[in-house]
């Protein structure tokens, strides 16, 4: 191990040409996905209507532990893979820890995020099937960002709709967004009739992750030649996203360690699963002892403090029945900074890893997140978006646990993107005008014993 060095790169010939499926090798398989009405197990041809073809077979493969990435999209990686793998030399310094500290740098990514990774797929699989158009949320807007620029590549008209507390306090994703061609929309929105619905009840509603989806479903299912596409939270997203962890092991390698932990943040499970599921496997089939923990936000809690059940993956109930943890489909998350973390719900392959006992969960107050990221700025040079201070937040907690112990682990994390389109929410926290915002537990058991009622 040279202790000199501070980035690793892979060559263009060393990025993956396979995507890791880890449905094929998990111990116990997700439970089955539910057509809400019937409450029957649902099939790939079932979700054809708004989805791609090959997309749904994706999400339903629990049998091909590669899949193999086609070589358009292996090219367009080509324009931003591999992404760094980076010593946190001036992290720990400032610590004081005996901890190895890596991060994978999503970030460098044209859009600034992880999100691309699956983008450029979604678009390249629906305008390999003949479609036009596509539809899409986006919380924070990196997704939506992402998804604009990749329709834009593949000749697709998109459009977004935007969690409205995000429209309104990140304008410069709406701008990227736009830039590429996109339509945006703050949802809820009066355009759909969900929307239409949920400002009936409650019009000054901020909006939620759950709120735009089922915006964009619906205009998918109205359009002609349109079909949906999504950031995160199901399992062909979470498949894609494997070639972060996939380079990573490489690039470990040539550092010479291993993860003892392995941290992202968590709002649907995209990132996480992206930097998790490589290195998961090893747990998995060679007895390997490595941490995974989900970094999510204290007022978004589904991992730490929600119930595992079936639910809707939106707001108006469009989607499948999904088994998977939640705080209900209708709980309507605070105004957060991290607008990609605010949804309700985790990814089906997530709840059951969890569920198993395979990974772990922490909460992050707002504050708190933002302190770790401030430190982190001040020691690498990068400033985060709000979302990943979650994962340097928890990656802290465990680096001072090593300087109490005296361990000398190696620790983790995916830097999902950079928070140069975030300053707002920077400027909250310096001026002391953030807060905090807490989740009792009587409005979580209100809102499952809702589930229970409907």
């Amino acid at each position: 191990m040279n202790e000199k060095i501070k980035r690793y790169f892979l060559p263009e010939e060393e990025i993956p040409r396979f995507w890791y499926n880890i449905q094929a090798e998990m111990p116990n398989k997700p439970e089955p996905i539910l057509d809400p009405k019937t409450k029957k197990r649902l099939t790939p041809k079932d979700l054809y209507p708004l989805f791609a073809r090959e997309l749904c077979e994706q999400e339903f493969n629990q049998t091909d532990a590669w899949i193999k990435i086609p070589e358009p999209i292996r090219e367009m990686y080509k324009y931003y893979r591999s992404t760094p793998l980076v010593r946190a030399f001036g992290l720990e310094k400032a610590l004081g820890t005996p901890a190895h500290i890596y991060f994978k740098n999503e970030s460098v990514s044209p859009m600034g995020s992880h999100k691309l990774n699956s983008a450029i797929p979604q678009a390249y699989y629906c305008k390999e099937e003949g479609v036009t158009n596509v539809t899409t949320e986006t919380g924070a807007g990196q997704w939506g960002a992402s998804l604009a620029y990749a329709a834009k590549l593949f000749g697709l008209e998109a459009a977004v709709y935007q969690v409205r507390i995000s429209y309104e306090q990140k304008p410069y994703r709406k701008s990227i967004m736009q830039t590429f061609g996109a339509q945006v929309t703050p949802s809820p929105s009066m355009s759909t009739r969900a929307g239409k619905n949920i400002l009936t009840a409650h019009p000054n509603h901020p909006g939620s992750l759950g709120t735009a989806i089922s915006e964009a479903v619906e205009l998918a299912m109205t359009t002609p030649n349109c079909k949906y596409t999504l950031g995160s939270v199901l399992n062909h997203v979470s498949l894609h996203q494997t070639v972060i962890g996939l380079e990573a092991e490489k690039q470990m390698k040539m550092a010479g360690e291993y993860p003892d932990i392995v941290i992202a943040c968590f709002g649907g499970g995209s990132n996480f699963c992206g930097i998790s599921f490589p290195f998961m496997r090893h747990n998995i089939k060679d007895n390997r002892k490595t941490r995974f923990i989900a970094a999510e936000p204290a007022s978004c809690p589904k991992l730490t403090r929600g119930k595992f059940r079936y639910d809707f993956g939106d707001e108006a109930g469009y989607t499948p029945l999904l088994p998977m943890y939640t705080l209900g489909h209708n709980f309507t998350p605070a105004n957060t900074h991290a607008g990609g973390l605010r949804y309700h719900g985790a990814g089906v392959i997530v709840s059951q890893l969890m569920k198993d006992g395979l990974m772990e969960a922490v909460d992050i107050e707002q504050t708190e997140s933002f302190d770790a990221g401030t430190l982190f700025a001040r020691a690498e040079g990068i400033i985060p978006a709000p979302e990943s201070c979650h994962a340097i937040a928890a990656t802290i907690r465990e680096a001072l646990k090593c300087k109490e112990n005296g361990e000398e682990k190696v620790i983790l994390f995916n830097l999902s993107g950079h928070g140069l389109i975030d300053m707002a929410s920077y400027d909250k926290y310096f001026s002391g005008d953030m807060i905090n915002y807490a989740v009792s537990d009587e409005e979580i058991d209100r809102n499952i014993a809702n589930l229970d009622k409907q």
